[in-house]
């Protein structure tokens, strides 16, 4: 027999499996029930909370399941962060652009793997106590990312059991979200291996979550962010598979050759450097060593 938690998660978890629209009756029902006893639920286990949860939003259609935790009171009381979102402006007069719709349709896009829709679903938590007007109508969010990830590991990882290495992934996708968007051509080969080892082993899911959080009505718009995720990941793999090919001679290495076989400048110094490339050229001996390595090499091998 289900648990009363299970019966009361039960219509966001068919929701988010096919999209199905539960009775209104029911959900007025749930709504109730928490409303009079919101013990019902603060009183599940946190693991339980999660695999609930997990399960509401793993399917076809997240963006149905959020819709009908919030329409239940079930998200006001294992989420309060993020129900504080719904009708929360973005842009002032949009009402297509408050956070809450904007955070349904970014985990709806993103891939159906847990720790990314969980992410997808908190990356812009951090928006509600950031939010400042400025001049001439605008909104700023400034450090929403980096506030977004502290909000989570002092509220939703708490309540939530996820596991530690699932909690680390998830935060650091909220203090990152933004960055991969940031992305320009322009950007040094050094600023780009600076921000994957900066990322480290999240970095696949940063960049299916940023895709996911593109969600522009504009055509072009939507279309340029897109392909400059795809041009900083394209970026990263070929640095990445540059980094791994067998590095050259070290540079200064004639000046080590005559120090340490007591030899005079020439052109001796240049052949036995190209035999020493030869030899790297031919797999036989390591490149990027220290030189001293390269004089033993002459040595042993009697270059001279």
């Amino acid at each position: 027999m289900a648990t009363l938690v299970e019966q009361l998660l039960a219509p966001a978890i068919a929701a988010g499996r096919d999209g199905s629209v539960p009775d209104p009756a029911t959900l007025e029902a749930i709504a109730e029930s928490l409303a009079a006893d919101p013990g019902a639920l603060r009183g599940a286990s946190p693991k339980q909370l999660h695999g609930l949860l997990s399960e509401s939003i793993g399917g076809r259609r997240p963006d149905a399941a959020m819709q009908v935790l919030h329409d239940s009171g079930v998200l006001a009381i294992v989420l309060p962060e993020l129900e504080a979102t719904v009708d929360f402006s973005q842009e002032a007069g949009r009402r297509h652009k408050d956070v809450w719709e904007h955070t349904k349709t970014v985990v709806w896009q993103s891939v159906p793997k847990s720790t990314v829709r969980w992410a997808a679903m908190l990356h812009d938590i951090g928006k509600v106590p950031t939010r400042r007007f400025v001049d001439g109508g605008g909104v700023t969010f400034h450090g929403h990312a980096e506030v977004g990830e502290r909000m989570f590991l002092r509220g939703p990882a708490q309540r939530i059991g996820f596991s530690p290495d699932e909690r680390e992934a998830i935060a650091q996708l909220i203090r990152f979200h933004l960055r991969p968007g940031q992305y320009e051509a322009s950007w040094t080969d050094s600023a780009v291996r600076r921000f994957a080892r900066e990322v480290g082993p999240v970095l696949g899911d940063l960049l299916n979550l940023s895709r996911a959080d593109v969600t522009s009505r504009r055509p072009g718009k939507r279309k340029a962010s897109l392909r400059k995720i795809s041009e900083l990941g394209r970026r990263i793999r070929a640095l990445e598979a540059e980094d791994q090919k067998p590095k050259p001679l070290p540079a200064g290495l004639g000046h080590a050759l005559m120090a340490g076989l007591g030899l005079r400048p020439g052109p001796e110094i240049g052949q036995l450097r190209a035999r020493l490339q030869a030899l790297f050229d031919a797999g036989e001996i390591e490149g990027g060593r220290e030189p001293e390595y390269y004089v033993e090499q002459v040595r042993a091998r009697g270059l001279l």
